[in-house]
């Protein structure tokens, strides 16, 4: 999935014009914040309900009932506000918003589905419907590029590109409906009691979700609102948002699978300090390496998965520039969500939601302040705030709401790796700035990288019992 989406990135840099993909880049980032309430923290109560329940149909049926229910609302607010808002009268805005909610619609009710692979331990299901997904829109738009398409100013483009991501993400549902059926049959009876049920619990989580995504996925339209220009502004920054979601996802994958084994360890009262600590320090790894990459190969990942006007210049910030400060984030990132997960599970929502709702408060009144002066680098410099004040604040409750066991020689390898990849990034970041030296660079990096790991003796024992 990184794979294709580095291509995706690049096909849509090649392909259209900087404005272009700024609008491209805008749609989506838009509809991010509609689609987390959508959500409604419904997917991690999903996990945890169906991991349990007795009629596991009846939950699946009512669960995605809720799902087309807040989908309908949300969606729904999203598409009135985006044709309603003067600022974005007479743009290509309105209508590329209006085709790229087809990807969060089929998308958010496809992750209901994928709650029953989650459980059944069946993700290589999964893994298929999800790249088929990805090969599918990749394929549709990279046969552009490759026909010859460069900095196109033609908006239907815009509107073609997205439309082909809609393609997509149906596509993934009905494979995972299809798939889903050896596992559970869906009961689409509307049961009110179990809908009632689902939504009281999944409230407090929903409100988690939307501060969160407040902090983390509402800048790019906090930009379309306050800039006249944030067209080109999210050319640069939505790039940056597209490279860095891998290293924000993959630890949030991780931790999806994470959570029905945690929650029926802690029911069955077995030993957990173990897997949390072996978790906590894979986040740690995971983290660092995202960190090293963003901080010291910025321009060459730029140039990779853009064009050369997507790089700073003496004058003016591009994306290099924003990638490079992102660094942190993706290092805290691990801390964070590991307090989010742990808080989770033990249904200690009141301090989650407290320090999130602080924190997206902080995010959107930062916003306000930097990004009509500074642009993109705006809210650059307030999630590095954001995400140091989730440290301070959030972490030491995740730490302190279950007990965990971290092996402190494994630590001391986890350093010693991040410090030889480090030294490997930073000597040889001159001598990747063109796109084939850059997939060489990539290759090599990875296998020094997978190299690392066994050589410390750490594969297969970050996560484990």
């Amino acid at each position: 999935m990184a794979a294709l989406s580095i291509i995706t990135v690049k096909c849509v840099a090649l392909s259209l014009s900087l404005p272009l993909a700024g609008t491209y880049n805008s749609a989506y980032g838009y509809l991010q914040l509609f689609g987390i309430l959508a959500d409604f923290g419904l997917y991690a109560v999903a996990i945890r309900e169906l991991s349990s329940a007795q009629n596991k149909g009846a939950v699946l049926g009512a669960m995605l009932w809720i799902r087309l229910g807040t989908l309908t609302l949300s969606l729904g607010a999203a598409l009135i506000l985006v044709w309603l808002l003067p600022q974005w009268r007479g743009t290509p805005f309105p209508l590329a918003v209006t085709i790229a909610a087809l990807v969060p619609f089929f998308t958010l009710l496809a992750g209901v589905i994928r709650a029953v692979f989650q459980v059944h331990y069946a993700m290589h299901l999964v893994f298929v419907a999800e790249v088929l997904q990805r090969i599918i829109t990749t394929g549709l738009i990279a046969a552009f590029a490759v026909s010859g398409i460069r900095g196109s100013e033609s908006v239907h483009f815009v509107y073609l590109f997205l439309a082909f991501g809609g393609v997509g993400s149906l596509f993934l549902l009905c494979t995972s409906l299809y798939l889903s059926k050896q596992y559970e049959k869906v009961q689409m009876r509307l049961n009110w009691s179990v809908i009632t049920q689902l939504l009281r619990r999944s409230l407090p989580f929903g409100l988690a979700y939307l501060f969160l995504a407040l902090y983390r996925q509402f800048d790019v339209t906090m930009i379309a609102l306050l800039r006249p220009d944030f067209d080109v502004q999210n050319a640069y920054y939505g790039f940056v948002v597209r490279m860095t979601d891998m290293g924000f996802l993959i630890p949030t994958f991780l931790l999806n699978s994470l959570l029905p084994t945690l929650s029926d360890k802690q029911k069955s009262g077995e030993e957990t300090s173990r897997i949390l600590g072996n978790t906590l320090i894979t986040l740690v790894l995971l983290g660092g390496i995202a960190a090293l990459f963003a901080w010291l190969w910025a321009k060459p990942l730029t140039l990779l998965m853009t064009t050369p006007q997507y790089v700073s210049t003496g004058l003016t910030p591009g994306s290099d520039t924003a990638l490079m400060w992102t660094a942190l984030p993706l290092l805290l990132n691990g801390f964070i969500l590991y307090a989010f997960y742990v808080l989770l599970a033990q249904h200690r929502w009141k301090s989650l939601v407290s320090a999130l709702c602080i924190a997206g408060i902080t995010s959107l009144t930062l916003n306000a302040i930097l990004v009509p002066q500074y642009g993109f680098m705006g809210p650059v410099a307030t999630s590095n705030v954001v995400h140091v004040f989730l440290l301070i604040v959030l972490v030491p409750f995740g730490l302190r709401a279950a007990p965990w066991k971290i092996d402190g020689e494994k630590v001391v390898r986890i350093v010693g790796v991040l410090v030889a990849l480090g030294a490997l990034l930073s000597l040889s970041a001159p001598y990747v700035m063109t796109e084939i030296r850059g997939l060489l660079g990539l290759a090599v990096a990875g296998v020094f990288l997978v190299g690392l790991i066994s050589a410390a003796g750490l594969k297969g024992t970050l996560i484990g019992k």
